[in-house]
């Protein structure tokens, strides 16, 4: 398989490391970047061929992954449309931009998959949410999913529609987590911890949290039913949470994201 990747910022770096001497061959991966210094690293790193426009190589590769800001993709599209006679697989992870404005931009190609990863990815940590439209084969299908699994693992959706919500809890919800733990760390130095320690304290335990809740069987309800003794200091905590209306505002906050996934979505689609 090749590779082709327009766009060589974070994301792309994440799944060209991923990538790279695992699933195939540095050399089979080509990067496109106007910017010499990215090139020159990924070049250096990876093994990657490079170019700093659109050229013949991207029409060579099995799969082009779109890794440019949402603003810049129509553009792109416009000079990558060219390059499809061979037929290959697109996979955007380009947030906003739906399957049939990118379509439409490429002069109406079918063979898109349309992906939403994570931060975590740059630790081989994410998750993607992704959906195919029904012009992706089976074979193209199994490549998006081997291209994305190289950061992390991966969801596949019967309907585009929710890539909203997968942006909203997903996509975004690395900040959120960041912004508790920011809280946590708050909390322990008015306490009379030291920064160093409210921040080791705060990480491990959410560290540690999430992986419980991942390898136990029991939803993560009953795993905090567990903690929460009636009357004691995690109660306590839940109740001043609860009387604050926090989880309310955290669901409230996610269908927020969705809904500005959605506006976006028609924003950057609009002709």
């Amino acid at each position: 398989m090749k590779i082709a990747f327009i766009g060589g910022g974070n994301m792309a770096t994440a799944l060209i490391a991923g990538l790279a001497g695992r699933l195939l061959p540095g050399a089979n991966i080509h990067v496109v970047d106007p910017s010499e210094e990215a090139l020159a690293r990924l070049a250096s790193s990876y093994g990657v061929t490079t170019a700093q426009s659109i050229d013949n190589s991207v029409g060579a590769c099995d799969v082009v992954v779109l890794a440019v800001k949402p603003q810049q993709m129509r553009d792109v599209a416009a000079a990558l449309a060219p390059q499809l006679t061979a037929g290959p697989l697109v996979l955007s992870i380009a947030a906003g931009i739906r399957a049939a404005d990118l379509s439409r931009w490429l002069g109406g190609y079918g063979a898109i998959v349309r992906t939403m990863p994570n931060t975590p990815a740059l630790i081989g940590k994410g998750i993607t949410g992704m959906v195919a439209t029904g012009s992706v084969s089976e074979l193209q299908r199994v490549a998006a999913d081997d291209i994305m699994k190289a950061v992390g693992q991966t969801v596949w959706l019967d309907d585009e529609v929710l890539i909203d919500p997968v942006t909203a809890i997903s996509g975004s919800g690395p900040a959120y987590v960041f912004y508790f733990i920011e809280a946590m760390q708050q909390a322990a130095e008015e306490m009379g911890l030291s920064a160093e320690q409210g921040r080791q304290l705060a990480l491990e335990t959410f560290t540690g949290a999430a992986q419980l809740a991942a390898q136990s069987p029991d939803p993560v309800t009953v795993l905090r039913e567990r903690v929460t003794s009636k009357g004691g200091t995690t109660h306590a905590a839940i109740s001043s949470m609860e009387a604050a209306g926090v989880k309310a505002a955290i669901v409230a906050a996610v269908k927020a994201a969705a809904h500005r996934g959605r506006e976006l979505g028609d924003q950057l689609g609009a002709d």
